[in-house]
């Protein structure tokens, strides 16, 4: 069967390319190449496929040279743009870097305003204090007063009766009228003695009740004063409170655990309030203590709420020109569990919070690496450093430079990965960063 199709096959070649015969002739003989029919079908074929693949070279390079230099100004103008947007985001930051420190001054303007009225309002609680313990003092003398009073009107009663016993009392005439002559005497030297006492006190006791008048108006006007800075100040304090509870809550901080890590650790000066107390003999406090108390209370949560800021990473570390080259999340089939910021070599890492450094120096793919532990199980890490500022087992404080910007370790560039960790676990460091700015760019 394959010899018959063999055959049929080479019928039909010999039909369609007759065998040829190619004569080269020489001065001494003449030659000839006999071309079989499959000899011309195989350089048929060849020559095809040479034809073929000519054509289809020369189609791909065009193609792949018409579409090299349309990707390639693609690209160019890609480029462009992502350079202008980036140029623009730059200006953007700045400005709102600008925007924040005026307003973190201002808040740090406010607060001392907030000092001040405090400091007003206990030197105007003293001094009603003071008026209360002058009325305290004229009422205890006036009522001495009064009791003088009495008993000079019972020493009138007294000398009366003892005329009316002397006047009825037996002997002679002459005797009993000098015995009343010189009674009469020690009467009206007496009544004369107990009425000016009397007119003294009466005048006395007026004075004392316009002053009394006084005090009472005074003190009303202090209680109104104080009305006026206790309403100022409980505004302002509300004013205070309220972004830096939204700034706490849209970064997901728990506020109430640092703050009492704040107010269990904090040793320093400026730490928490103390109530003020009087001694009330044993009565409950007045209302104006009661509510200078509660002021106090919200005043030391503000000054809680300071150092707590400090202590949470919300603070930016590159404080110079930076272009943002990478964010958090999925990059080339891996998780870039932080942010890249690109500025010149050498430029100054600031800590975002207050902490204790764990790790200083180099570290794989991170190259020159810092570590620093915060409350609340919060971790920062800044790798790719040329240069590490800090060692392990210093503390720091927010704002503190802790080494340069490099190229170290897995790095294309120079530029700073920056990473916010709690309990280990990486978190969107960006989340931190917009909502202290939601509130001191306000």
């Amino acid at each position: 069967m394959a010899s018959r199709l063999k055959r049929k096959i080479h019928l039909l070649l010999e039909k369609r390319l007759p065998e040829q015969r190619l004569f080269l002739r020489s001065d001494q003989a003449t030659r000839y190449v006999r071309l079989k029919s499959s000899t011309q079908a195989a350089m048929l074929a060849g020559g095809g496929a040479f034809v073929a693949w000519t054509i289809l070279a020369t189609a791909v390079l065009l193609m792949d040279f018409v579409g090299t230099d349309s990707v390639r100004e693609q690209a160019q103008r890609e480029r462009e743009i992502y350079e202008t947007r980036l140029n623009e985001l730059a200006l953007a930051r700045d400005a709102r870097a600008e925007e924040a420190q005026r307003a973190q001054d201002r808040f740090y303007v406010a607060l001392e305003q907030v000092s001040t009225q405090q400091e007003e309002l206990l030197a105007s609680e003293d001094r009603r204090r003071e008026l209360e313990t002058g009325i305290e003092v004229i009422q205890k003398t006036l009522r001495r007063t009064i009791r003088e009073r009495d008993t000079a009107l019972e020493r009138v009663a007294a000398l009366e009766t003892e005329l009316a016993e002397v006047t009825g009392a037996t002997g002679s005439v002459a005797g009993r009228n000098a015995e009343l002559a010189n009674t009469l005497d020690v009467v009206a030297a007496a009544l004369t003695d107990t009425a000016a006492q009397r007119d003294g006190i009466a005048a006395e006791a007026m004075s004392l009740a316009e002053r009394v008048d006084s005090l009472q108006m005074q003190a009303r006007l202090t209680e109104e004063r104080n009305n006026r800075i206790f309403s100022r100040l409980e505004e302002a304090v509300s004013v205070s409170l309220e972004p830096l509870d939204k700034m706490f809550e849209s970064a997901g901080i728990p506020a109430d655990k640092l703050i009492e890590d704040v107010r269990r650790s904090y040793s320093g000066q400026g730490g928490p309030l103390t109530p003020i107390s009087y001694s009330t003999k044993g009565t409950p406090p007045d209302a104006t203590t009661r509510r200078v108390n509660a002021l106090l209370g919200r005043l030391d949560e503000i000054n809680l709420y300071r150092l707590a800021v400090d202590r949470a990473p919300l603070d930016f570390p590159v404080k110079a020109g930076y272009r943002f080259t990478s964010g958090y999340g999925p990059r080339n089939g891996r998780m870039h569990e932080g942010i890249d910021l690109a500025s010149p070599h050498g430029t100054g890492i600031h800590t975002t919070a207050d902490g204790v450094v764990t790790f200083a120096g180099w570290l794989s793919g991170y190259g020159k690496l810092v570590k620093i532990r915060h409350s609340l199980g919060y971790e920062t890490r800044y790798g790719h450093m040329s240069r590490i500022r800090v060692k392990v087992g210093q503390r720091v404080s927010r704002g503190d430079r802790i080494g340069d910007m490099g190229n170290t370790g897995r790095s294309t560039g120079t530029h700073l990965h920056y990473e916010v960790r709690v309990g280990g676990k990486a978190v969107n460091p960006m989340t931190y960063i917009k909502a202290a700015r939601n509130v001191f760019q306000k």
